[in-house]
């Protein structure tokens, strides 16, 4: 199953708040088998979110966008993807009804807080307020980490794939001259291999076959200097 993922922002494109969202949201999905394939960011105008989830949805098996959601003037990510199916904003009874059931009466209520695609699947947020949506492939997600990570827990079953392994091995040698057992490495076993240079190297070795991802690392690691 391959993923896109679509943040919502000017906040994040300014560098006022780090994209841990979509770190989560990486994380999560490879753990359940899901390849992600893109990750974008794009500011809160209708225009841009229409068009990124429009490209995104022909040319993926699903796309995730988290941010923009709620009835505040800069709140515009439902429009967006309303926009993206050609489909009106409308009060989705489903939704409104299951805020009432949990404390919060109309009159509470922000105008267009309940306001989803003509549609879509209502995704409650047990940790705030503004609802989500699913509609087709299309996952919408808030903004607010803890909202997002609760929401996202309640759709994971959906996103499926084959599981892959990971082992790391750090490597206290320039990565240049790592190549060559870079190269041996993939010939030996059926990996692939990612190398990531710091103040060491780490290697990070994945498989879709546990025993394998572990053997290679053992391989790897008797030839290389690891630091001390």
């Amino acid at each position: 199953m391959n993923v896109a993922v679509v943040t919502v922002g000017d906040e994040l494109l300014a560098g006022r708040t780090t994209n841990t969202n979509a770190t989560w949201l990486c994380e999560r999905l490879a753990e359940r088998g899901a390849t992600v394939e893109r990750v974008t960011t794009v500011p809160d105008r209708v225009a841009d979110i229409a068009r990124v989830v429009n490209e995104y949805r022909a040319e993926y098996d699903a796309v995730v966008v988290t941010g923009g959601l709620g009835p505040t003037h800069d709140d515009v990510t439902m429009a967006g993807i309303a926009a993206a199916f050609g489909r009106s904003l409308e009060t989705h009874d489903a939704a409104l009804e299951w805020l009432e059931n949990h404390g919060y009466s109309r009159s509470d209520l922000t105008d267009g807080t309940a306001k989803l695609p003509a549609g879509a699947r209502a995704l409650h947020n047990e940790e705030g307020v503004a609802p989500g949506a699913a509609l087709d492939s299309v996952y919408v997600l808030p903004g607010v980490p803890a909202e997002m990570r609760a929401m996202f827990e309640t759709i994971a079953p959906e996103f499926t794939g084959a599981k892959t392994y990971r082992e790391t091995v750090v490597a206290d040698e320039p990565e240049s001259a790592l190549l060559d057992r870079f190269d041996e490495l993939h010939d030996r076993f059926d990996v692939s291999v990612g190398s990531y240079p710091g103040e060491s190297v780490r290697v990070e070795i994945v498989s879709a076959d546990e025993a394998t991802a572990a053997e290679a690392a053992a391989w790897l690691r008797e030839r290389v200097d690891e630091p001390s």
